[in-house]
């Protein structure tokens, strides 16, 4: 697509339909101390070879992950992306179907999120998944709004084991509809904790597992209490391959399930974009946001693929919606599905289970170097107490090459763990990669 900037007759051809004497007039409303009247401090125009050297510098100033050893997770994990996925996501029938509003003509993209709810809601023992959400944290926010919808209270519970990011974006987001959100101190191992603070008024309890700090839960106990006093259980899942090895929400009695897919077919990508997950059991179908895709026959009897449930407000009259969803990630969707279809039930189990095990080495090599693990129970992430603010031995550690993991408190700056840092191990983590790190701790701990 070519840009053809606007010439001074083109303007005033324009103005003079809307009947604004210049363009400043189209600015009238916004205060003249707000206004800017030179130019910004940028950089002109320069020519393709110009822009393109430094673009490349610029880009040169980054570490990429595989540059080295890399330990960061936080909801946000390195996994080995096949190539076949990019591949695939290429095709024409897919990655130019957008948006399925013409089914005739949106076959690829339907059939597509058709696949990914069978897969998500299989993955998470629910009954029926949407068609995905933004990403997992704006996913959570819908799945308190939901409860609300569904038991009318206004009182949600969020775990100190919680994403402190997922926890942001349900305080900014349910705030405006009205509710109270309860969120406990950040807690490495007390997910059981919200038992005590639920009430006749409580609409849901969220948890997270394996949580913030790597800690795997059984909730059924918390499922159990909530569903006592009439309150809804959403759990939380930000790392999608521990499906593949613990015990699913549905299972554990969850009446809501919501996670983060980048781990399943997407790269770090900068933080974004990624693709939420979001499965309901089948009697909360119709109070789920999204949309819902279903298997249908045409007229002749063959199969095809629609939008069954739709209830958006792009689709419906807005006080009738159950969200604003304004898309369903499509692309990034497409990824997951491609790539869970590659590894199917067996590979994700074992993909899962090297995990764990290179999670096993990390924390024996961590141990060895002197820091203490704080988490008992963990998949593929484990926090840890540092004797210096993790921060200046995350920073202190670059200088050897190794990306040391996240410390809490860039997630959490007032919950007072300076001194906790959380480092995941996956499949792309090797032996030496380990070691490196364990030598380097006993260097910088041994001054």
């Amino acid at each position: 697509m070519r840009y053809l900037p606007l010439t001074p007759a083109d303007r005033a051809q324009m103005l003079g339909v809307i009947g604004a004497p210049d363009v400043d007039a189209l600015f009238e409303d916004v205060p003249a101390a707000a206004r800017k009247a030179d130019l910004f401090d940028l950089p002109l125009h320069a020519g393709e070879l110009e822009v393109e050297r430094e673009l490349s510098a610029l880009a040169a100033m980054n570490r990429p992950a595989g540059a080295g050893p890399f330990f960061c997770g936080a909801g946000a994990y390195r996994h080995h992306v096949p190539a076949t996925v990019d591949h695939i996501i290429q095709r024409s029938e897919f990655l130019t179907s957008y948006t399925p509003y013409q089914p005739e003509i949106a076959q690829g993209t339907l059939q597509v999120l058709f696949e990914f709810q069978t897969q998500v809601a299989r993955l998470t023992g629910l009954d029926v998944a949407n068609a995905s959400m933004y990403d997992g944290s704006t996913a959570c926010a819908e799945a308190v709004m939901m409860a609300q919808r569904v038991t009318r209270r206004d009182k949600a519970i969020l775990s100190g084991g919680l994403h402190p990011h997922y926890a942001a974006a349900t305080q900014t987001i349910a705030h405006a509809e009205g509710m109270e959100i309860i969120r406990q101190a950040a807690a490495i191992d007390a997910e059981a904790a919200v038992i005590d603070l639920i009430d006749d008024e409580t609409a849901c309890v969220v948890v997270q597992t394996p949580n913030v700090f790597g800690v795997a839960t059984d909730v059924s106990r918390i499922a159990e209490a909530a569903h006592a006093k009439g309150a809804l259980l959403v759990v939380v899942t930000t790392e999608a391959v521990s499906y593949g090895l613990l015990k699913s929400p549905g299972a554990m009695g969850a009446d809501i399930a919501v996670a983060e897919g980048q781990s399943i077919g997407n790269s770090l990508n900068f933080g974004g974009p990624y693709v939420g997950l979001f499965a309901v059991r089948e009697k909360l179908v119709r109070s789920m946001p999204g949309r819902l895709c279903g298997e249908t026959v045409d007229a002749e009897g063959r199969r095809g693929y629609v939008l069954t449930l739709s209830t958006r407000e792009q689709h419906i009259r807005r006080e009738k919606a159950t969200s604003n969803i304004c898309t369903n990630s499509g692309l990034c969707a497409l990824a997951f599905s491609i790539h869970m279809s590659l590894l199917g039930g067996t590979g994700l189990k074992q993909l899962a289970a090297l995990n764990h095990a290179r999670a096993r080495a990390l924390k024996a090599a961590v141990e060895a170097a002197g820091l203490q693990v704080l988490t008992p129970r963990f998949f593929n992430e484990i926090a840890v107490r540092t004797p210096v603010p993790a921060a200046a031995l995350v920073d202190d550690l670059l200088a050897d090459g190794i990306v040391a993991g996240v410390p809490f408190s860039r997630l959490d700056p007032a919950a007072g763990m300076d001194d906790v840092l959380l480092l995941a191990a996956t499949e792309t983590t090797t032996p030496e990669d380990i070691a490196a790190l364990k030598a380097a701790l006993e260097r910088r701990l041994a001054r």
